[in-house]
């Protein structure tokens, strides 16, 4: 196991590069399970969870070839492979699988994925889904279970705005009999990238960007190439790093829409902020004013940017708050925070930061993935050395990061963790 070193204080400035988006990786790559030949997926994230999935896609059969940021995957003779256990407990997004898997070959058997901790994130809605287009649902110990002789169109509307459960509904249906619809759907970009590449595949998708999905089902669907759309998360995750402590830092590879959100937060606390096709400059300013943030399903704020945006917020004049009303169980990283000197208490799915507090280097963990980009945010602006462990949380969704951060002039660097460290680490 390793640990971050980050040692704080140091102002950020250039350019840096955003590379494809994780969100919208996890759930193409499964669904080139339901073509009949090869699929090339290139600007594709070089992040574990890509190459968990590449994995569980040999599993079953597939022939990956994952080289630099590309993926090509040969579905020929890919089999309806149980998956119960293993790599597929390791990643929520790993769900996928069953939508896409169940559209193929009528039938799969995953186990119940893991991923970051943020509390219940149940899958009711993607079973509601399953069953309403003929497949019979079941959970035996510990794994689903998916059976159906056929699946058949139906209108599905969805009782709370789900991501995940549109995609998985998505992949299930394209090759279903007949007409779904799909109400209260969710809007993200990753979906459209997600239908964009089952369109290029033969699929005969309407509606995405909407609340209301229409899905015609097609009896085949074939190999295609497809460029994934940069990282919205990441993206923000360097806008929220250069208006903490950037001095004038160029986001480049970026689709400002998808992140306008923030961008409107982050004039309200003061700071100047320009916008062309595919790229952002930001230019820090020395008084930030504090900010209310409620994360929202898109187009509003993201709950993924919420916990770096907090961190942000220590630095700013006044009292801030911060509700997430997405998942309750996403304030994890608000104790090391304050272990590093930050004012932040939580009331239910609140946060209340009082600022600016100057933050000290600490030994911290990160609980999931964006609280590690929450507290190496931290460690840039803390006096000191600031130590992160948890990095397996971190590379799962931000590539390349060290030498992202080094190219903008941060001192960080990774180092191996003790005997010791790992077993404080594993009993903690």
């Amino acid at each position: 196991m390793e640990k971050l070193l980050i040692e704080g204080g140091y102002p950020l400035e250039g350019t840096v590069q955003i590379s494809g988006a994780k969100n919208s990786a996890v759930a193409l790559i499964p669904a080139a399970i339901l073509a009949d030949s090869t699929v090339t997926i290139d600007n594709l994230p070089r992040i574990s969870d890509v190459q968990l999935l590449a994995d569980l896609l040999e599993e079953i059969g597939g022939k990956v070839e994952l080289k630099d940021h590309e993926m090509i995957v040969d579905p020929k003779d890919m089999v309806a492979m149980p998956l119960p256990n293993g790599k597929v407990k390791k990643l929520r997004a790993s769900y996928y699988l069953m939508g896409a898997m169940l559209g193929k070959f009528k039938k799969a058997v995953i186990g119940l994925p893991g991923g970051c901790n943020l509390g219940p994130r149940p899958i009711d809605q993607h079973i509601k889904g399953f069953e309403a287009l003929g497949a019979t649902v079941t959970n035996e110990q510990g794994a689903i279970y998916l059976r159906a002789d056929e699946l058949r169109g139906a209108k599905i509307y969805l009782d709370v705005v789900s991501v995940g459960a549109t995609i998985n509904i998505m992949l299930a249906a394209v090759k279903a009999k007949g007409r779904t619809i799909i109400e209260n759907a969710a809007k993200e970009p990753e979906i459209i990238d997600v239908a964009t590449l089952l369109n290029s595949m033969g699929a005969k998708i309407k509606g995405v960007g909407t609340n209301v999905i229409r899905i015609d089902g097609v009896e085949e669907l074939h190999g295609c190439r497809h460029s994934i759309i940069p990282d919205r998360i990441e993206a923000g995750t360097y806008m929220i790093m250069a208006a903490a402590i950037g001095q004038k830092i160029l986001i480049d590879n970026i689709i400002p829409y998808h992140v306008e959100s923030l961008i409107a937060k982050l004039r309200e606390m003061g700071l100047k902020i320009e916008t062309n096709d595919d790229q952002v400059l930001i230019h820090n300013c020395l008084a930030k004013t504090g900010v209310d943030i409620k994360t929202l399903v898109y187009p509003g704020f993201p709950t993924d940017l919420q916990q770096p945006f907090g961190t942000l917020l220590t630095q700013a004049e006044g009292t801030s708050i911060v509700t997430d009303t997405i998942y309750n169980a996403r304030f994890k990283h608000i104790d090391e925070l304050r272990r590093m000197g930050a004012n932040v208490k939580v009331e239910g799915r609140s946060a209340i930061i009082s600022g600016p507090t100057k933050l000290q280097g600490a030994k911290v963990r990160a609980s999931d993935l964006r609280a590690g980009a929450a507290l190496v945010i931290a460690g840039l602006l803390a006096e000191g050395v600031t130590e992160l462990t948890g990095l397996e949380h971190v590379d799962r969704g931000y590539e390349d990061l060290e030498n992202k951060l080094l190219n903008l002039g941060a001192k960080v660097w990774r180092e191996k963790m003790s005997d010791e460290e790992v077993e404080q680490v594993k009993s903690s």
